[in-house]
């Protein structure tokens, strides 16, 4: 998978292209029980990865979330397989059971999911024409949060200031 700087990252292609198989929960359970657990407790379910017999994974996402949402989850989860990351703590919501990942674990998936996203070229291609971070959010689909989260974890506006000052 070739991306140029200017190219939009869809996290469910890169999954697919690092051979994961994606799914919306929606086509596993009916969404009216994704509603119910939303109503429960709202951000409970973003995605979740599941290793497949044949040693390749799944990765299941939410279909109630928005698109930047999704697109940031998938990518959070290829993270995970990419760093080899296994999961390690039994978690309870009410009655259900399920395996999580450690905090540090999670960290560093959701660095890698923001570096996939929105490589440090990318970012600085888009601030050097003055894009806006609306812009950078509509154009390649992620939330406002990712967008500020990737300009202040990378340095790349103050990079940016300091040359534009030299050049003047």
């Amino acid at each position: 998978m070739c991306l140029e700087a200017g190219d939009r990252m869809d996290a469910v292609a890169l999954a697919e292209h690092v051979g994961c198989v994606v799914r919306s929960a929606g086509e596993l359970v009916h969404i009216e029980k994704l509603r119910a657990l939303k109503r429960l407790q709202d951000n409970a379910f973003f995605a979740c990865t599941f290793e497949l017999p044949d040693h390749r994974h799944g990765i299941v996402f939410n279909p109630l979330m928005s698109d930047p949402r999704r697109n940031s989850d998938v990518a959070h989860e290829v993270a995970h397989i990419l760093l080899k990351h296994r999961l390690s703590r039994l978690e309870h919501l009410g009655d259900v059971a399920f395996l999580s990942c450690d905090k540090q674990q999670e960290e560093e998936a959701g660095w890698l999911a923001g570096c996939l996203l929105l490589p440090r070229f990318a970012l600085i291609n888009d601030l050097k024409k003055r894009m806006t971070h609306k812009t950078i959010v509509k154009n390649r689909i992620l939330s406002e949060e990712m967008v500020g989260y990737r300009v202040r974890v990378t340095g790349v506006a103050r990079q940016l200031a300091v040359s534009r000052r030299k050049r003047s």
